[in-house]
């Protein structure tokens, strides 16, 4: 694998900056809620040295009541600060969890305009697996001052996505497992529809991964999306079940240098409690 500081980077490369005084680590694990593990537990009991917790369902929109949406501006700026994380850092962000959710938290620091900002491709448990330093003491933190430039086009609302549903001027790729897309199965939050979103594409987000959860190569990518029947030269944007492993498939795209993609923050949690919405059933 290529190391790039601002999608992805092994964990040979964070070990050997494992000391450089301008890089902070994030451990960004979020589990469903029928999971029964606690993250922030888990994150006490061993973590990366000098990694902060970020919990994604308290750095968020509260006055949504969809899950984790996108926190405001000031939320972030005063969350960050608090943390330690600030201008000039080079952040690296892990999870120890099935849905991959680093990548979200890449997605939001992209979000912000934060560019210097990567995912460790296979997480917490390839570190851990090649026996690398642990620790379960909470860093030092000191306030740093943190610029943001929020960038509207990496995010899309229902109003957008129903607009390009109906329009197929952009190309909607859905990461949630098959069954679900189709409508085979409940969905595991109470209340929603079964389905997908008219025009969308499906692509399962463990499609792009190895079996250890490394990030596949950018060719390999590329051919997933393909197969996918998704139209790389259109825009494209992310969807699945609350906005997490959507931007595992956003990661993806600018992998293989798709600069073209926005992710559906509200996806299935809100399009599939709308009732006037339209839903489909089946394969794309």
């Amino acid at each position: 694998m290529q190391d790039d500081p601002k999608t992805l980077v092994s964990t040979e490369w964070l070990a050997a900056h494992l000391s450089d005084p301008d890089l902070r680590i994030i451990d960004a694990s979020w589990h469903m809620p029928a999971s029964g593990r606690d993250a922030r537990a888990e994150y006490e009991a061993a973590h990366i040295p000098n990694a902060r917790f970020f919990d994604m369902d308290e750095i968020a929109d509260k006055r949504s009541v969809l899950p984790h949406m996108a926190p405001p501006v000031e939320m972030f700026i005063s969350r960050m600060r608090a943390m330690g994380i600030g201008d000039g850092h080079q952040v690296v962000i892990y999870d120890n969890s099935d849905v991959h959710s680093a990548a979200r938290i890449w997605w939001l620091f992209r979000l912000m305009g934060k560019i210097d900002v990567a995912v460790l491709d296979g997480g917490f448990a390839k570190w851990r697996a090649e026996g690398r330093e642990i620790e379960d003491m909470p860093p030092m933190l000191r306030d740093r001052h943190i610029t943001v430039q929020r960038q509207a086009g990496l995010v899309r609302d229902v109003t957008q996505v129903a607009a390009a549903s109906k329009l197929r001027d952009h190309e909607i790729v859905d990461a949630r497992a098959a069954d679900r897309f189709r409508g085979d199965v409940d969905e595991p939050r109470p209340g929603l529809r079964a389905g997908h979103i008219p025009g969308s594409r499906n692509l399962h987000f463990k499609q792009l991964l190895n079996d250890d959860g490394t990030m596949k190569t950018p060719d390999d990518l590329r051919a997933a999306f393909k197969a996918a029947g998704t139209d790389l030269d259109k825009p494209v944007i992310t969807t699945c079940g609350s906005g997490v492993t959507a931007a595992v498939l956003s990661l993806a795209l600018e992998r293989i240098g798709h600069r073209n993609h926005s992710l559906y923050d509200g996806s299935w949690t809100e399009w599939g409690s709308f009732p006037d919405l339209n839903i489909a059933t089946g394969d794309a």
